[in-house]
């Protein structure tokens, strides 16, 4: 952890001084003492070894592995002189976390004792099993193989005593295991197809970037609170529990002051982050109590995946130091807002042009619709892909809650980008276009100034929304791998680029001038992907009709969404441009079948052990004092006194018997589905009947516990309540 230092203050709300942490330094002074960035490469590498080694970076070079040892001795040197004593790969398996072993930096010297070793063959290429981590029946048990390559272009960095050494994960035949293979050939193929098309433009542009910035939403909680919480403690969520008379209904929390505890822990998680060379920047009550979202600069996309993953990490870790627990599932509690994690994502050249912003000039304009419009019809050709990609059992309770973007990917653009695409579509002439940039709006306030407006408003219901350099993935959720939106994502970009150039080369072949050829197949594609286009309100019950007429993915199966990677369409996709083959396609959802299964399975005897042994116990007891109480009115008052006294309570005694008894049948019935479910060998049809039998029988069994604690004594109650989860004191 960081070395702080401490000064008392006096404040306004708090009568006795406290002590605010600060840290020693500024964070430009701190930012990336972790990392092995390009500073300490070039101070621990020759400067041979360092310009080879940048190049691999910078422009995708083969990695020479007879720089491997010199990086190796480099890279061991300014580890252990931070302390570090281990070093491991560090992987994105395909179980929404990261995957590591460590590894001490000793060999035997020959003497009897140990000296500190680290080669280049240990840094470029490592073996973990294979077996034990989710394959999709790549693997089998028996063939455990698989190896963990270093990933260059991902700078080492060192948490604790251990430096962690970015890798993809591959079996022994050579299919991607993790999410950083396919991420990585996803984002050359983008870069490729990319520079093409920016060449009608600028013949100089010899690479295209893909950007990130993700927004992380979560919930803090107290940690007490959360140990008392079986269901939080082995789900992410809370299988019961019924509305605070107080939540979000007052939208009090949303940009409110920030909790000194939540300041706090904030403080330290922004310092250590820094650290490690997350350039996190924003920080902001959310909209739900205790809700919280962090924010970083925008980075290069492989980059800010591995940001992602390792901030998650590092939050967990940061929380409990401040008596929290972290809560990443996407709808922890019912009733209130989930958490998103929403996607910025853009194009851009190193000759420094973002190709998602309009530009100064007409030609430059004409770059931006192309690149504007090429996304619109790659979200359109694949949107129920991409919607399979940010779908998963937790962030399905979130999507389409009115609080979130719908179950339907579609894109805002906003007014004036809405009447360019329509001007364009409709006009005869290859005219060049013009956009105006951000609008003056005077405030009748003499002291507040001139206001800059953008030419484009936010949709916050839409799963794909413009807003004015960057589209925004608004749909994915606050644990997922942001790398598997990124994949389906850039694969498309980059498929629909290329058919794009492909079919302006012929007209160009034809003899058509060059603005022509692109207006022409701009034209094309603005009138096909037009049912893509909804500036609307997408939480509207009028949406889900108008987009199913619009021949848009309006499935709501979790496990039947994952079919989209299977379509002929998807498995094209990801084939023609190297990103994986048809066999790791169908591993993956495998995995993602059985992951959906086993994570309902868990929550289902989760709910039926609370069920049994806390609900009905609890509510038996209470049941039987009102019991004792009846009968004790009876010898205490006359008949028909007593009776009018026990009216209420009798009413209780037998809504709790009914509840109960229903409780009980379907907690039983729930078991028998489970196992006849369990039978069924094929995951997706396992994972099917999970969907359609077991979650409609949880969501029952939950009403009438729900009702159940509004009715017994507070005190008896053995779970905490949302009114005690919900706000920090």
């Amino acid at each position: 952890m960081s070395k702080l230092r401490f000064r008392v203050v006096e404040t306004a709300f708090k009568k006795k001084p406290v002590a605010v942490a600060v840290p020693a330094e500024r964070p430009s002074e701190y930012y990336a003492k972790y990392v092995f960035n390009r500073d300490k490469m070039f101070k621990y590498l020759s400067s041979k070894v360092y310009a080879k080694l940048v190049d691999v970076i910078d422009n995708g070079a083969q990695l020479d592995r007879s720089i491997a040892d010199e990086v190796a001795a480099g890279m061991k040197k300014w580890a252990i002189e931070m302390g570090a004593t281990h070093y491991t790969h560090w992987f994105h398996p395909l179980t929404e976390g990261t995957a590591e072993k460590h590894d001490a930096f000793i060999e035997h010297d020959g003497k009897g004792g140990v000296m500190e070793e680290f080669t280049g063959k240990l840094l470029v290429q490592q073996e973990p099993d294979a077996s034990s981590f989710p394959n999709g029946g790549i693997r089998n048990t028996f063939e455990a193989r698989g190896y963990s390559a270093w990933d260059p272009s991902s700078p080492a960095f060192i948490v604790d005593d251990t430096l962690c050494i970015p890798t993809i994960f591959i079996a022994y035949t050579g299919e991607a295991l993790d999410y950083k293979a396919p991420l990585l050939k996803a984002l050359r193929a983008v870069d490729k197809a990319a520079v093409d098309v920016c060449h009608y433009f600028n013949p100089d542009v010899k690479k295209v970037v893909a950007y990130l910035g993700w927004e992380q939403e979560y919930f803090l909680i107290d940690e007490g609170l959360y140990a008392a919480r079986p269901d939080l403690l082995m789900t992410g969520r809370t299988l019961m529990g019924h509305d605070s008379a107080k939540n979000q209904q007052l939208e009090d929390h949303y940009f409110g002051a920030i909790p000194t505890r939540v300041a706090a822990f904030m403080k330290e998680l922004e310092i250590e982050a820094l650290k490690l060379g997350i350039p996190v920047k924003t920080r902001h009550n959310e909209v739900a109590p205790n809700q919280f979202e962090l924010a970083p600069i925008f980075e290069e996309c492989n980059l800010a995946v591995d940001h992602n993953m390792l901030i998650m990490a590092v939050m967990r870790k940061i929380a409990r130091n401040h008596g929290f627990r972290i809560l990443l599932h996407e709808k922890p509690f019912k009733g209130i807002n989930g958490s998103g994690k929403h996607n910025n994502w853009s194009l851009g050249t190193d000759t420094g042009i973002p190709l998602h912003a309009p530009g100064k000039t007409p030609e430059d304009n004409l770059r931006f619709i192309t690149f504007v419009v090429n996304t619109l019809m790659a979200v359109y050709r694949h949107n129920g892909l991409l919607k399979a990609s940010i779908f998963s059992a937790t962030n399905a309770h979130r999507l389409g809650a009115n609080e979130a973007p719908p179950a339907i990917i579609s894109s805002f653009l906003g007014k004036q980008l809405s009447q360019v695409l329509d001007h364009i579509e409709e006009s005869t002439k290859d005219e060049l276009i013009s956009l105006s940039g951000k609008q003056g709006m005077k405030m009748d306030i003499p002291q507040i100034p001139e206001l800059l407006i953008d030419n484009t408003d936010r949709n916050r219901t839409s799963p794909f929304a413009f807003t004015g350099n960057r589209f925004e993935f608004r749909a994915v959720g606050s644990e997922a791998n942001c790398a598997s939106a990124m994949i389906a994502l850039n694969g498309a970009i980059a498929e629909q680029l290329k058919e794009f150039k492909h079919d302006v080369d012929e007209l160009i072949e034809k003899g058509e001038p060059k603005i022509s050829a692109i207006l022409e197949v701009i034209r094309k594609c603005i009138k096909i992907c037009k049912p893509i286009h909804f500036d609307g309100n997408g939480y509207s019950d009028e949406w889900k009709e108008e987009a199913k007429k619009r021949g848009l993915d309006c499935e709501t199966s979790v496990p039947v969404i994952f079919d989209n990677y299977l379509k002929p369409e998807s498995i094209k996709m990801f084939e023609s441009l190297g990103i994986m083959t048809q066999k790791e396609l169908e591993a993956r959802n495998e995995v993602k079948w059985e992951t959906y299964t086993k994570k309902i399975q868990i929550e289902a005897r989760v709910l039926g052990d609370l069920a049994m042994n806390h609900i009905i116990p609890v509510a038996t007891q209470y049941q039987t004092d009102l019991v004792d109480n009846v009968y004790k009115m009876k010898d205490l008052f006359p008949a028909e006194k007593s009776a009018k006294l026990s009216a209420k309570n009798l009413e209780l005694i037998e809504e709790i018997a009914d509840r109960t008894a229903f409780i009980k049948e379907h907690v039983d019935a729930m078991i028998e589905a489970r196992k006849v479910a369990n039978k069924i060998e094929c995951e997706r049809e396992k994972a099917i009947a999970y969907y359609d039998t077991i979650v409609p029988m949880m969501e029952e069994i939950r009403y009438h516990i729900d009702k159940l604690e509004l009715i017994i004594d507070n005190q008896m109650w053995t779970l905490p309540k949302y009114r005690e989860l919900l706000f920090i004191r």
